[in-house]
């Protein structure tokens, strides 16, 4: 068939009957033609990057500072506001499952985000009024000694703010970044067009919003006060929700195809129903449909593979079975079997994670409260707020992934081969091994600043001022920032680009569920410390760091990231691509993309390379 082509004098080849009829089916689709504006491509990106580095900045700015509003604001002791941050960390990751199946099921990704963004804005106006009301809030305590704590309900009221904007992150988090994807396509062909990592530089823009609120909003709460230092979010936030608003005409809304849940169930079902067959040799003989997988595999379908193969037994065909439609309940198709497999596959990988968080997600509280007690001053009349010290983290990171980008992929596809440099499963473990080397840091300086408070004999003066540069904390959050270069990023890269195409919503959902299990399991390390560990030589008192020994904690967690990256190493080393048969066009004609088909990844490289 010959490609539609416009000649120089305005006018179009003849068209045969057949591309007619093609070209009335298309416009009825859309519209009866009317209407026909292309949507998506990079045009509609700007919003909705514009609408997450908004967003983003909303959440660092009320949450980098968090552990300050709790401790100083509501009079809570360390241990207690520490585990409160880290819980709601954890719930906000485990209502992304619910946003992600909303979006994936029946709602679609955009009216997930618009509904979310509602609550969001609801729970950070909430959270600004407990600031503004003095009856929302204990008296204050200048000394540390006899502080009131606030009240069952104060407390009611700031985890009923909290909550809500839990809920808006569940629908916005899992969904963004699928949907800016949406836009601009992730299969090979778009990937490979491109010379940029569309992952890398969607961080980097979050980097940016970070940075600000790091800066700006944080100086703010403790210089000028909390209730601009939270309004400025909310209103942040407010912007965000016009921004993505003004954007509803460009962007490309994929359709939801009903569950993954279901689907996944289906073939559970199927399998257990046909437990007792026998799987043919042969694995063209399992059953397969086209016309109904289509809308599951606009992008390929999934081929199949050895592993699990009890859950081939879904698609063994019995007498009477092969209908059209089939019922799902008894009998599955080869792309339904190998989304169930794609996604038990990445759960190992996604595992090292949920460690990774557990280990560190009290880190960043225990940090600021350790900064409080050094000698923070730039010059006479200007100190560094504590939890902007996270101001290094960022900048690391935004350099790191400029660098990461710009040198490191050409410098390492030179010995790899690889058109990334280096894969998703490389670039985590390498992000391992940097936490690693991160918090060994923070123990030794955590041991520097008790020996420096006890030479001075400031131990029992928890409000005193040590002797030590803020500084010394610098290089542990460096070691953050280079961590999100290569752990994060390559995190959120393997999760969308080996997840069933129909599922990536739930996949990214999966980085959050991996933070929230993470948090969880970090309070529960936390609280069991705390508690077992005697009153008078506690490793995380309640008021006074200096007679703590924050420093044991430190190396506890390193160990337990050093195990965490063995299993890494393991899961990484026995891991295996998924097996796409991509489908291009080529003048009209529908070309199999053998490269693809052999198992390549989109962006990652050669299969199961470590």
């Amino acid at each position: 068939m010959e490609p539609n082509i416009e000649l120089q004098n305005g006018t179009r080849p003849r068209k045969d009957k057949l591309e007619y009829e093609e070209e009335e089916k298309k416009k009825k689709k859309i519209g009866n033609g009317k209407n026909n504006k292309k949507v998506g491509g990079m045009k509609a990106v700007p919003f909705i990057l514009a609408t997450e580095v908004c967003d983003r900045f909303s959440t660092v700015g009320f949450h980098a500072n968090l552990i300050s509003y709790l401790t100083q604001k509501l009079e809570l002791p360390l241990v207690k506001a520490s585990n409160i941050v880290s819980n709601f960390d954890g719930t906000a990751g485990l209502t992304t499952v619910i946003g992600a199946l909303i979006a994936d099921s029946f709602a679609g990704r955009y009216w997930t985000i618009f509904v979310s963004c509602l609550f969001y804005e609801l729970g950070l106006v909430c959270l600004t009024i407990t600031a503004v009301l003095k009856s929302l809030h204990p008296p204050p305590c200048p000394n540390v000694v006899n502080c009131k704590e606030a009240s069952g309900f104060q407390l009611g009221i700031l985890y009923l703010c909290l909550l809500l904007i839990s809920i808006g992150l569940g629908g916005i988090r899992p969904c963004v970044l699928s949907f800016a994807a949406d836009q601009i396509g992730m299969d090979k062909a778009s990937v490979e067009s491109r010379g940029w990592n569309f992952f890398t530089w969607y961080y980097f823009s979050l980097g940016v919003a970070r940075l600000t609120a790091v800066t700006v909003v944080v100086y703010i709460q403790d210089n000028v006060g909390w209730t601009w230092g939270l309004a400025i979010p909310a209103i942040a936030m407010a912007v965000s929700f016009l921004v993505f608003t003004c954007g509803s005409s460009l962007y490309k809304k994929v359709k939801p195809e009903g569950s993954p849940i279901v689907r996944l169930a289906q073939v559970i079902v199927a399998a257990l129903r046909k437990r007792k067959g026998l799987i043919p040799r042969d694995a063209g003989q399992l059953y397969q449909n086209q016309e109904l997988d289509a809308p599951i595999s606009v992008h390929g379908k999934l081929l199949h593979t050895d592993q699990f193969r009890w859950l081939d037994k879904a698609a063994i065909v019995k007498n009477g079975e092969e209908t059209n439609p089939p019922n799902l309940w008894k009998l599955a198709t080869v792309h339904r079997i190998e989304e169930i497999k794609s996604f038990i596959r990445i759960l190992p990988i996604w595992a090292a994670g949920v460690i990774l968080v557990s280990a560190t997600s009290h880190q960043s509280s225990f940090q600021i409260q350790q900064a409080r007690t050094l000698n923070r001053h730039l010059s006479h009349s200007f100190q560094i707020p504590p939890a902007s010290l996270s101001v290094f983290s960022i900048l690391t990171l935004l350099a790191g992934l400029a660098l990461y980008d710009r040198a490191f992929v050409p410098i390492s596809r030179r010995f790899t081969g690889n058109p990334m440099g280096i894969t998703c499963l490389q670039r985590m473990g390498i992000g391992l091994f940097l936490s690693i080397i991160g918090t060994s840091t923070a123990a030794l300086v955590e041991t520097k600043r008790k020996s420096v408070a006890t030479r001075y004999n400031l131990l029992d003066s928890p409000k005193a001022i040590i002797p030590m540069s803020v500084f010394w904390l610098v290089p542990q959050y460096c070691f953050h920032g280079l961590t999100e270069v290569f752990k994060t990023v390559g995190l959120y890269e393997f999760l969308y680009d080996q997840s069933p195409e129909s599922m990536k919503s739930i996949a990214i959902g999966l980085f959050w569920v991996a933070n929230s299990v993470g948090n969880y399991l970090g309070t529960l390390i936390v609280s069991l410390i705390h508690k077992y560990t005697g009153h008078r030589n506690n490793w995380l008192p309640d008021r006074n760091m200096n007679r703590g020994k924050l420093d044991y904690y430190y190396w506890l967690v390193t160990g337990i990231q050093v195990i965490n990256l063995v299993y890494y190493l393991v899961c990484a080393w026995f891991y295996t691509n998924k097996p796409l048969e991509e489908v291009k066009q080529i003048d009209g004609e529908d070309i199999v993309d053998e490269a693809a088909k052999n198992g390549r990844v989109l962006e990652n490289g050669t299969p199961g390379s470590v």
